[in-house]
């Protein structure tokens, strides 16, 4: 972005700040960011649109595309002005092993071993998570972990059908797309991946779905199951909400 940026002969050097950082490996669908940038004297100021056209043409060769701009006041954050930020996982059911995983959904879901999962479980285990906790036990430790509460706010917490790129084109293989989606202000690191992978071990029938209250009570980024962490492929940040003024 910042070197597409640089293209537009700013006088001084652009630096974007972005709404929210991800693990190597999730995607997004809508993300945000600001940006201030100055023009030589004499030069306008970018209109939207414009501003917009150039940085695409500058972003070909990327995996990244402006969707839409707007001029905000001089305090606006794309990070801490967020009031919330939602993020999807897909899970794909029907997959006994990683061969049957559609080649169109590669590194876009994940199928977890065994094929299939008891969903009502998981959707009643993920009401448990919706309110403010401390998630503790639902959070990577990192550098930053000293810093940061790890008291969250879960204001969504869904699982719902989904469908697959093309899926209609296959019926016949009996395969099932869900979504999880979940809404807060703000997410720990990897809070998200670690909910996945603890509903999905419900839905394995490993934990009951009263054990992720029990979970979430114990306060320990250890007392989560090994090997219950949702991979990044599957993850993807939504979009991020503003208020409109």
């Amino acid at each position: 972005l910042q070197k597409a940026a640089q293209n537009l002969k700013p006088v001084v050097p652009i630096k974007f700040h972005i709404s929210s950082r991800t693990d190597s490996g999730v995607h997004a669908l809508c993300n945000a960011a600001h940006l201030d940038i100055q023009r030589a004297p004499g030069k306008p100021a970018f209109q939207e649109r414009e501003l917009i056209r150039g940085l695409n043409h500058h972003l070909k060769s990327e995996p990244i595309r402006i969707l839409s701009a707007y001029r905000v006041t001089s305090d606006f954050h794309a990070r801490f002005s967020a009031l919330s930020r939602t993020y999807i996982y897909r899970l794909l059911l029907g997959c006994t092993r990683w061969s049957e995983v559609p080649v169109f959904e590669r590194d876009l879901c994940w199928a977890p071993p065994g094929g299939y999962l008891d969903v009502p479980a998981m959707q009643d285990a993920a009401q448990f998570l919706l309110g403010t906790h401390d998630f503790s036990t639902f959070r990577s430790l990192n550098s930053e972990t000293p810093f940061q509460s790890p008291i969250r706010t879960i204001l969504q917490a869904e699982i719902q059908p989904s469908s697959g790129f093309l899926a209609h084109h296959y019926e016949s293989r009996g395969l099932e797309f869900w979504e999880l989606k979940f809404r807060s202000k703000s997410f720990l690191y990897r809070q998200v991946r670690r909910m996945v992978g603890a509903l999905v071990a419900v839905g394995q029938g490993k934990l009951m779905p009263h054990q992720i209250k029990e979970l979430l009570e114990l306060r320990d980024a250890r007392a989560l199951p090994p090997h219950a962490m949702a991979p990044p492929a599957g993850l993807f940040l939504k979009c991020v909400e503003y208020d409109e003024a």
